[in-house]
Parts: C-alpha cells; structure tokens; sequence
C-alpha cells in the first residue's frame, strides 16, 4: 500500500499524530514496524472504549506491522493518575494477575493472536531492582512532572498527589525503551505520558516512536467517557442481548462518533450512510446495523440475529424477556425502599442513581411506572423491577 494510503488508514479517527513526518520516514523504511499499546488490567472485562485502541492495532495488523499488545501488570499495581484528582488505590499482584487472563481472551476477539505479541512488563521490571528505578526516577523532575495538567491542578488546589504516581509516567515510558516502540497508541488523556516514551528512548539511544493519540469514547450518555464506575459502558463480555440493547439506546448522533471509532466498515460506506440517513433513511435501521456488527464480533452472527429478534419483541411489541434473572431482596422492618430495592437488584449502582431513574421516568413495578420516590415495597412480595428499556429482575422481599 502507498504509503498516504497507510497513513489515511492509520490516522482515521485519530485525535493527534505525533511526529507525522517522523512516522512517514518510518513507513518508508518498508520493515514492519513495532507498534505498543498498554493497558492496566485494573479491573476484570474490557468495554468498548478500551476497544477504540485495539480496532486502531487491528489496522496496523492490516497493514503489515508487528502489534505489541502490553499487559501492566506491574505499572497496574501503581494506578495510571492520568485524569483523576485523587490517588488510585494501588491493587494486588493477585487481583493484576487474575484480571490480565481475562484480557487475553478478550482482545483476540479482535486481533489476529497469530501476529500479536503479548507482553508483560513485570518482564523488564521486576529484573530493573530498587537501584534501576533509583536510575530512571532521576530521568526526570518534579517541575516536570508538576507540567501534567492533572497534577498541577491537585497541587494546586492542596489535594495530595503521592510519590508513586510520580513513577507511572516514567514506567510507561521505560515500557517503550524495552520494546523498541516505533509507535505508541493511547488516549488523548496520556499525552504526557507518551512524550515522556519519547524522551526516554533518546536518552537510551533509541529513535524516538512516533505517537497516535484517541480520542476518549464518550459512553452511553452521549457525555462523560465511557466508564464502569459512571455505569455508561458497554462491556464486550457482556451477553449478546444486552450489548445489542445498550447500543440501540445511543443517540443518533452519537451513533456516528460509535461509527467511526468501533466499526471496521470503511469511510466511504459510513460516509454513504450517513448521507442516506440525511437523505430521510431512518437512523434506527443504520443503528442496528452497529448494533448487530459489533455483537458479531464480540459473539456470533446467529448471537447478533438472535439479540435483534428479542429487541424488536421487547420494544416494539412492548413485550418482556423470557428469561428474568431472580433476586432475593431483605427487607427492614417488613419493608425496603424502592431505591434501596432497585440498588440491591443491580439494577442501579447506587440509590441516588435510582432516584434519578424514577425522576426520569424509567422505573417500572410489573409494568407500571412508578413516580413516587418514597414507595415502600413489602416484605413477601414478588415483583418484576425494570430500570430503563433492558434491565429487569424478578425480586421476591424477605
């Protein structure tokens, strides 16, 4: 492929491309190139967002390049503090390890595990010692470090910022000196750390790797990133149904953001549909489409014709699931309020997330809506809670 055919395709749906002229003379080299990306197995499953980095590896793959897929299961177990305003906790090297067999299986759901390299980089560090991280601490300085935007607004709003966090942005970059990166991929919000890749590498002789920055996937709420914690997520272990179902509940315009970074159609048949839909073609029709190509890729196609056979019961028969998972709720006192009942369900993360659901209108009692955020439910009591249009369960109250 020439070589602006490759950089079109590398650069699709990219934020920012870090040196692009440097990259070009890399391409032009013809070897295939070693190409990074980390990620932190700080929690069990991955969801969509985390997939806007890999699709971008898949296309690298594509192209002919040697994709380097990186488990931290050391840096893992200091926390990424990028974005956040307070410290992570630091996890165990048991929860690290336990999570990071889970994310072997998952992203060869999209990569080919034929021309992958997994790596881990408790491999470089563990062997680096107390001394070696002595070494590479010196590499850099705290006025540095107080250059990243998070950490100068801690600082200077007197919230704490530990050492160790100091260290993350050197060990992600230390990763790319011991893999030999040419081009590290990550997110809009690891932009200083991507650039301390690049210094690093020179300090150890190495050409320093080109970087492709993504944008943050924002989640089903059309606003924040895509996050467990927020509840606006899209797990790809997820079942086949409730996957279809959460990505038909997108917006239409955010359907085309999920277009362009989670389909693997090409830019011109999205740009085609986009047109049509312009044009008075129903959005729904293009949306499901989404819907059914990303539950193939994560399932099947009988799993994506299945889940758009029970949608469309659901929502437009107004029918209910066959199968309601059970739950058993304990009652104080002989009642439980419904907030209370929704969060024990699991059908909310929280009570005050539960509130907000009723205020919306999206809680129903076996169909009903319900309005009132005081309801008592009482002990003995079976009923079919519903949280929006995909969350359901049969509650019996002991």
């Amino acid at each position: 492929m020439e070589i602006s055919a490759q950089l079109a395709a590398i650069k699709r749906g990219a934020d920012e491309l870090l040196v692009e002229a440097e990259l070009v003379d890399k391409l032009k080299s013809g070897r295939p190139l070693r190409i990074k990306a980390g990620f932190d197995p700080t929690a069990p499953d991955l969801h969509l967002g985390h997939t806007v980095l890999i699709n971008k590896l898949r296309h690298f793959q594509e192209l002919g390049h040697h994709v380097m897929f990186l488990i931290g299961d050391f840096t893992g177990m200091i926390g990424d503090p990028s974005g956040k305003n307070t410290t992570r906790p630091p996890l165990s090297r048991e929860q690290i390890l336990e999570n990071a067999k889970t994310y072997q299986d998952q992203v060869f759901k999209i990569l080919d595990p034929d021309k992958t390299e997994i790596c881990f980089n408790s491999v470089w560090f563990e062997p680096l010692g107390a001394a070696g991280m002595i070494r590479l601490a010196s590499l850099n300085t705290v006025a540095r470090m107080l250059e990243r935007d998070d950490f100068s607004k801690r600082y200077a709003a007197n919230q704490p910022i530990a050492i160790h966090e100091f260290l993350y942005p050197l060990c992600q970059g230390y990763d790319s000196v011991a893999m030999k990166a040419d081009v590290e991929l990550g997110g809009t919000d690891q932009k200083f750390n991507l650039l301390v890749g690049r210094e690093l590498q020179k300090h150890y002789g190495q050409a320093p790797q080109c970087v492709l920055m993504m944008p943050l996937l924002e989640g089903l709420d059309g606003t924040n990133k895509m996050s467990k914690s927020l509840g606006n997520y899209v797990g790809i272990a997820e079942p086949a149904k409730e996957v279809f179902g959460k990505l038909m509940s997108v917006s239409d315009e955010l359907m085309w953001r999920y277009y362009e970074l989670l389909s693997f159609r090409a830019s011109e048949e999205i740009a085609k549909l986009k047109s049509e839909v312009g044009a008075g073609r129903n959005p729904r029709d293009v949306k499901v489409m989404l819907a059914q190509e990303i539950v193939t890729r994560f399932h099947s196609r009988g799993a994506a014709e299945d889940a758009l056979a029970d949608f469309e019961a659901r929502f437009t028969r107004g029918a209910m699931p066959d199968e309601i998972p059970e739950v058993i709720l304990t009652a104080v006192n002989g009642s439980l309020p419904i907030a209370q009942a929704l969060k024990q369900a699991g059908l909310t993360a929280s009570t005050s997330e539960a509130l907000r659901q009723i205020e919306g209108g999206g809680v129903r009692i076996n169909g009903e809506k319900v309005a009132d955020k005081s309801l008592l439910l009482v002990a003995g009591d079976t009923l079919v809670l519903q949280v929006g249009k995909r969350k359901f369960a049969r509650a019996k109250l002991l």
